[in-house]
């Protein structure tokens, strides 16, 4: 399970190798994606809060990322944040997502990308709920459900 002291250790020292990677030109992406997905997932954009119901939707099923289909988060590790976006307490493998220190707007955070194709996806941040007390803020617009659940997927 990974923690905020991981966390912070993948920002100051690199992430884990990605299975796979996944790289287009802005133009290829441009083509792929939607005015508001290459937005949020190429320039590092943010969607307004409570802009999308995927927030108060806790059915079982899988979130991918919007860009390369790289499975990210299980609806199972989904919890309601109060924020406005989505919120998770784990991705589905430790090396799903990257992290990079965002000094940004005048404070400090943890950038979440994908990493398979380094799409923005969000922050993470150390005031979610027990046991990992990790909150995965996502832009939902940069996340699609997948109907499958985790363990019907492993199953395959």
């Amino acid at each position: 399970m990974l923690d905020w002291n991981k966390v912070l250790e993948f920002s100051d020292n690199g992430n884990p190798a990605p299975d796979r990677t996944v790289r287009k030109t802005d133009s290829e992406w441009r083509t792929a994606l939607t005015d508001e997905e290459f937005r949020v997932t190429r320039q590092q954009g943010t969607e307004r809060a409570f802009s999308s119901d995927m927030c108060s939707l806790f059915g079982e099923g899988l979130y991918s990322c919007v860009c390369c289909d790289t499975l990210l988060f299980d609806a199972s590790e989904k919890f309601e944040s109060g924020t406005g976006w989505p919120s998770f307490t784990q991705p589905v493998k430790i090396n799903a997502i990257a992290y990079h220190a965002d000094k940004s707007h005048g404070m400090v955070r943890v950038e979440t990308v994908c990493n398979t194709c380094e799409a923005h996806l969000g922050h993470v941040f150390p005031d979610g709920p027990p046991p990992s007390g990790l909150r995965y803020c996502m832009n939902a617009v940069s996340l699609k459900k997948v109907q499958q659940s985790f363990a019907d997927k492993l199953a395959e």
